[in-house]
């Protein structure tokens, strides 16, 4: 509910005053904070429209404070102390936030973009070349290995398994070493048939 008063007193050093209803009643508190940011200062006789509220201390004061017989004028911004004991407010030309953005605000975004930037160039790559110089080389070189043991290899991988199925120890020792599945190392220390062929 809003009440109507009268500006009877006010401190403009300190930025606070007291408010006397036209209905009676005892004087609210009036701080500088809750009148309008028209950049108008309050003036003792002036006739308010104001809230009742508590303040930090527990005590009522006004808020949202109206100033109906005020004349429009060009806004001007208005500073003021958070609470009686500091420094007078004072009034200051209009000022815009955002006019000049800092030079942090855009390289932030900047930055971000770039990072993902290179973290999407970097997993392109890696997945255009799963290998490295190195494991290229040596993929090459092993699978050069093979053939080369394959093509001068009389033997060939065929499905025989165990040690019972070979000929000699020269054949045991490539079924153990290139073909899969085979049964002929039962100590696993890497000597094939050594009970009929290796011996």
């Amino acid at each position: 509910m809003r009440i109507e008063g009268t500006l009877t007193k006010w401190n403009d050093d300190r930025g606070f005053g007291f408010i006397t209803p036209t209905q009676g009643g005892p004087e609210v508190f009036a701080h500088v904070s809750a009148f309008p940011r028209d950049g108008q200062r309050p003036r003792l006789g002036e006739r308010l429209s104001f809230e009742i509220g508590v303040g930090k201390d527990g005590k009522q004061q006004s808020k949202n404070i109206l100033c109906p017989t005020r004349p429009t004028e060009k806004p001007y911004r208005l500073s003021e102390p958070t609470r009686p004991t500091e420094k007078p407010y004072r009034l200051s030309e209009p000022t815009r936030r955002h006019d000049k953005p800092g030079l942090l605000r855009h390289l932030i975004p900047l930055a971000l973009v770039v990072a993902l930037g290179a973290y999407a160039y970097d997993q392109y790559a890696h997945r255009s070349m799963p290998f490295s110089d190195s494991e290229a080389q040596a993929l090459h070189t092993d699978t050069a290995v093979r053939a080369n043991d394959q093509v001068a290899s009389p033997f060939s991988c065929d499905g025989r398994t165990h040690c019972s199925q070979m000929t000699s120890c020269a054949e045991a020792e490539f079924f153990l070493s290139h073909c899969p599945g085979v049964q002929m190392d039962g100590n696993h220390d890497g000597e094939p048939c050594e009970q009929q062929w290796c011996n």
